[in-house]
């Protein structure tokens, strides 16, 4: 009897991570799908990741179905019961960052309306580093890599950097082309939502580092954030 509870136990953990693995690509496609819209300027792409955006939401209903049922019908404890919980963080954060996509490709719609804005590659740095940080926070979270998720923490610090510079130039661009004024705003809205999905990605890593050690490192600030005394 006991085998047969825990081999039912290993499958349910197993349809979990399946379930989360299969949001987290339809998330990273969406971002993709959005961003594409705006850099080759394709409308069709920016509709698609708003459309697609509702199996997102219903998958991270199915997660918390899930692990809902796991925690209830098995009552795991110590490492499994971590994993659920950190799982589920996963599923919120991934459908945070499919919100931001949708509000990327919503953007796009209206810039793709007008003439073409020069200033648009100024989010290519930015969205590359979005996304290499949302990969390796999932591939930090799959593989319990606590060095690779630690590390997510700076990087976010300079995607926040990129942020600020981007919303500086295109302010700074605003007095001399006032006819741009809506497109530069669309622009610092859409670096905005890039920064949230740093910010996702780094909460991501920060429940791969809870999962693999019970360390809950949310809102810990480093040595060298510490007010002078």
């Amino acid at each position: 009897m006991a085998t047969h509870i825990l081999r039912q136990f290993d499958e349910a953990l197993e349809q979990l991570s399946s379930s989360v693995l299969m949001m987290a690509s339809l998330t990273e496609r969406n971002l993709a799908k959005a961003m594409q819209g705006l850099f080759e300027r394709d409308s069709d792409r920016a509709n698609d990741a708003i459309a697609d955006d509702e199996e997102i939401d219903l998958l991270e209903k199915q997660v918390d179905k899930e692990g809902y049922e796991i925690l209830i019908r098995f009552q795991p404890v110590a490492s499994d019961f971590r994993h659920v919980i950190a799982t589920m963080r996963l599923s919120n954060n991934l459908e945070r960052i499919g919100d931001a996509a949708t509000s990327i490709a919503r953007r796009v719609k209206k810039l793709n309306a007008h003439a073409v804005l020069a200033e648009v590659r100024l989010l290519e740095p930015m969205y590359t580093e979005a996304v290499a940080m949302l990969k390796d926070a999932l591939r930090a979270f799959v593989d319990e890599d606590l060095e690779l998720a630690a590390a997510l923490k700076p990087r976010d610090k300079q995607l926040d950097a990129l942020n600020k510079e981007i919303a500086d130039r295109l302010t700074e661009a605003m007095p001399r082309n006032p006819e741009q004024l809506r497109g530069y705003l669309n622009l610092i809205f859409i670096a905005r939502s890039l920064e949230r999905v740093g910010d996702h990605a780094t909460n991501i890593a920060e429940d791969a580092i809870f999962a693999k050690s019970a360390q809950d490192v949310r809102h810990v600030r480093s040595a060298e954030q510490e007010p002078a005394h």
